[in-house]
């Protein structure tokens, strides 16, 4: 179900209101996603010159999908975390967790708040997550929902494409360790493009902690 044109416009509002007071100094603002990976290469994201048949040789083997869940703020900071299968709610709120220390220590140096944008997945609206935001907001940390369907309002997005198309594309992938040494790689090339700081989060589920 779509969202009212007349309640996505109001949020687009909010987030420029939002927008405005990072630009004034007043709040800090990061952008939070999931994106996926696969050990073979989808077609979207693999080129050819004009005229060409494409024939890319795709894995045998499907394995399991290798999701990213990253928080960012623009051209400083990319905290992120690796999974085999989707991110649970547990590690969700850990690292939301982890967020709200930083962001109380950075409202003791600063005085700013901290504003994560993210959209309305089931897990970040889950009765667990809502039963933190109190906890969070105390500690300097804020959640803003975008309307649904509205990716091009999530800055992450663009850090997500230029992995995929211009990281990953074209490459296959023997297993899923391989996988998740291109795509620590990937990171640390754009993180070194763009000039942000890039960290990982440790959590205890199958987080895929492998040093590359």
């Amino acid at each position: 179900m779509h969202p009212k044109p007349k309640e996505k416009e109001v949020k687009k509002a909010d987030l420029e209101i939002l927008r405005l007071e990072e630009s004034r100094g007043n709040i800090r603002l990061k952008y939070l996603d999931e994106a996926g990976f696969s050990l073979w290469s989808p077609v979207s994201y693999t080129y050819i010159k004009m005229g060409e048949q494409k024939l890319i040789p795709q894995s045998k083997k499907r394995g399991k999908r290798l999701n990213i869940l990253g928080i960012y703020e623009p051209k400083k900071s990319l905290n992120y975390a690796l999974a085999l299968g989707s991110f649970k709610k547990e590690s969700f709120i850990k690292i939301l967790d982890k967020e709200a220390e930083e962001a109380a220590r950075h409202r003791t140096e600063t005085g700013r708040e901290t504003v994560i944008i993210l959209d309305n997945y089931s897990i970040h609206k889950s009765h667990q997550v809502q039963s933190q935001e109190k906890a969070w907001q105390e500690s300097g940390l804020y959640l803003f929902f975008l309307p649904t369907y509205s990716p091009e309002l999530n800055l992450i997005e663009g850090e997500w494409h230029q992995i995929k198309a211009h990281e990953i594309s074209g490459r296959m992938f023997e297993d899923e360790y391989d996988l998740v040494l291109a795509v620590k790689e990937s990171l640390k090339n754009r993180s070194g493009q763009v000039g942000y700081c890039l960290q990982q989060f440790k959590l205890n589920q199958t987080s895929l902690n492998i040093e590359g």
